[in-house]
């Protein structure tokens, strides 16, 4: 698969160097409020490819290979910001910050991220070379890659996207209010509650074009369960029991009673089947774990006893080693500053060490197998918290106050390293393809990293005092709700003394044990749709109306693909709905920057709607809700007509 004709070329140079730090830097800002947002983050390698080959043809040249450098360390902007917005806002939400910390985001967005690196290492020969895993966004890049599309009319199509990704959310609520946020339809039907909405949001229709129908109705089923089952029967049969809840809803619309409901009670069902979730990822992955790294120290060790071709170089293991002692001194030292306590810090930061080699060969492996957008890193963050949580309860007491908090940091550092392992193997994959030098493609993650690191505080403040993050405020009263890290908080809470509706988590156990009995059943069976138990999760964990766009531009991938006649060929498939791709991740990225660039404003101001618009210029009730319904279906048509023409024009 190597092409060593090719090592004549330059790769890390420097203007591939600054475009991929750049580029790094912008996609971790988009997926950070993409994830606040969704709870979902995007693989960003393809769109940083054809950026990179439209910039350096600019700059005069641009080989495959330096192309190559370039999404490789853009990409780890996905990874750094899923590492950090899973895990780092719960310290915000339990109280321990007022704000997000610099330094402290900064080391361990940075060195957790390095220290995936570091751990991928031994891992690239046996699960690249030796198992030959798919590693589907790395194969995607590197077709791009190859290829040589147009990248004028690649940068045509993210820059249309992104304009119209952008004008959607400056006309939105946040910005000159000409269309709500989502449109809602409720009503009540005796006791119960009878609830339909979607967002309006044009990242959320890119996202669910990005994974898929398969993950899309999975998604919006948890979101019925909770929305049109949960919280009906919630209403009918339970409300007059919470005397607190139902005067707080006395009098309410039908939309905002089961808004209430979902926020105190029907959300922790999420939160029960996110927990058997997490624990049955590292159940089901037991054997694959310990395989990937016994064949990875294997590969390691036969790699250190010979020379080998440029193609297969890695970072040499006593550089890898110098780098883990290196890094882990300072993380060390960050977590003594949290425990004040030896007999806590140093037992504990071997623990994080050991569970982020272990959690990022999982990624890795997982990645191989589903790719990075379907990684199930949260799953695994869960365990992580969950099993430290077990430990510093018996060394710190089941109700030390800084508990919580404790959990919370080791998991970030193992979320951070395990979301970057998974995206390096990706990465490798690609230049594994094109013939690239393993090591020098380590390096430049690492700078990407480190890159992502540098803006990860600054932005997550910006969000926080713009929109608000996780708790509702009088000041923000729908903030982004940062479902993961709302999750990590409340686990970590609840298992130091916190209060917690337990009889809603158990039944959220429940019912993530029977999605998982049913995926198994499927995956028995050999179908081809599944049933996997953290989407559901999420769904159940997230509004309702962030699932159904989610669903809507599944569907719209679905109808392309049924369209070009491939749904029997998934490589067909992923070549003809690979403009629709592009397209769905500028309508992301160009949602994403706005939302960042409209809260500058809001923040410098202190005013919410500082943007809007006057009213005599907007529709009234009723009539805007429509409005945006129809925005919304235009930019769903566009998005379909867009990836059809790539589907009947697969070169285009």
């Amino acid at each position: 698969m190597n092409t060593p004709a090719t090592q004549a070329a330059p790769q890390l140079t420097a203007r591939a160097i600054i475009l991929s730090i750049v580029l790094a830097m912008i996609l971790a800002a988009a997926n950070t409020y993409l994830g606040l947002f969704a709870g979902l983050t995007i693989a960003t390698a393809i769109p940083a490819a054809v950026v990179s080959m439209a910039v350096l043809r600019l700059l005069g040249g641009g080989h495959i290979l330096e192309n190559n450098i370039v999404q490789t360390g853009a990409s780890a902007g996905s990874s750094i910001a899923a590492g950090v917005i899973f895990t780092v806002p719960a310290l915000v939400i339990l109280g321990h910050w007022t704000d997000f910390k610099y330094w402290w985001v900064l080391a361990i967005a940075g060195l957790g991220g390095v220290l995936g690196v570091l751990f991928s290492v031994p891992l690239r020969r046996s699960l690249i070379v030796d198992q030959q895993l798919a590693f589907p966004e790395g194969k995607a890049a590197a077709e791009v890659l190859k290829a040589g599309e147009n990248p004028a009319s690649g940068i045509r199509v993210l820059a249309a996207a992104s304009g119209i990704g952008g004008l959607g959310k400056l006309i939105a609520a946040s910005g000159l209010r000409l269309v709500p946020d989502s449109a809602a339809f409720g009503s009540f039907v005796g006791k119960g509650i009878a609830y339909m909405g979607t967002n309006l949001s044009p990242a959320l229709l890119g996202v669910g074009y990005i994974v898929g129908l398969n993950i899309g109705i999975v998604v919006v089923g948890g979101g019925i369960l909770s929305w049109n089952i949960a919280i009906p029967i919630y209403s009918a049969f339970f409300l007059d029991g919470n005397p607190d809840l139902a005067a707080r809803l006395a009098g309410a619309s039908a939309e905002d009673a089961a808004g209430a409901i979902w926020s105190a009670e029907i959300r922790y069902l999420g939160v029960g089947a996110m927990l058997v979730g997490g624990v049955w990822t590292l159940i089901s992955l037991r054997s694959s774990l310990m395989s990937g790294v016994r064949s990875g120290l294997e590969a390691a060790r036969a790699g250190a006893a010979k020379v080998v071709a440029e193609t297969e170089r890695d970072l040499p293991m006593k550089a890898v080693l110098v780098g883990l002692i290196a890094f882990t001194l300072p993380l060390a030292g960050l977590y003594h500053a949290i425990v004040q306590d030896f007999g806590v810090s140093v037992p504990m930061t071997i623990i994080m060490i050991v569970a982020g080699f272990l959690f990022s060969s999982v990624s890795a492996y997982m990645a191989g197998l589903v790719g990075s957008s379907n990684n199930p890193v949260s799953g695994i963050t869960i365990g992580t918290i969950l099993f430290a949580s077990l430990v510093l309860a018996v060394l710190m007491g089941s109700n030390a106050p800084l508990g919580p908090v404790a959990a919370i940091v080791i998991g970030a550092v193992v979320c951070c390293a395990a979301a970057v392992a998974g995206d390096n193997l990706q990465d490798l994959k690609c230049g594994y393809i094109v013939g690239a030098t393993p090591w020098r493609q380590q390096v430049m993650l690492a700078i990407g990293a480190m890159s992502c690191a540098l803006v990860m505080a600054p932005v997550l403040n910006l969000l926080a005092k713009a929109y608000g993050i996780g708790v509702p405020t009088p000041e923000h009263p729908e903030p982004l709700l940062a479902p993961q890290a709302t999750l990590m908080a409340s686990v970590a809470k609840g298992l130091f003394g916190g209060e917690l509706p337990w009889d809603l988590i158990w039944i959220g156990v429940a019912i993530g044990a029977a999605i998982i009995i049913c995926d198994e059943i499927l995956k028995k069976r050999g179908a081809t749709f599944r049933t996997p138990v953290l989407a559901a999760a999420v769904g159940i964990y997230l509004p309702l109306d962030l699932t159904v766009p989610i669903f809507l531009g599944g569907l719209l991938a679905h109808l392309v693909e049924r369209a070009a006649g491939v749904h029997n060929d998934p490589a067909a498939a992923e070549r003809v709905h690979r403009k629709g791709v592009l397209f769905s991740a500028g309508l992301i990225t160009g949602e994403a920057l706005m939302g960042i660039l409209i809260a500058i404003p809001i923040v410098s101001t202190g005013q919410s709607d500082v943007l809007a618009l006057p009213e005599a210029v907007r529709f009234g009730p009723g009539l805007i809700e429509w409005f945006g319904l129809a925005i919304f279906a235009l930019m769903g048509w566009i998005l379909y007509r867009v990836a059809r023409q790539g589907a009947l024009n697969p070169t285009a």
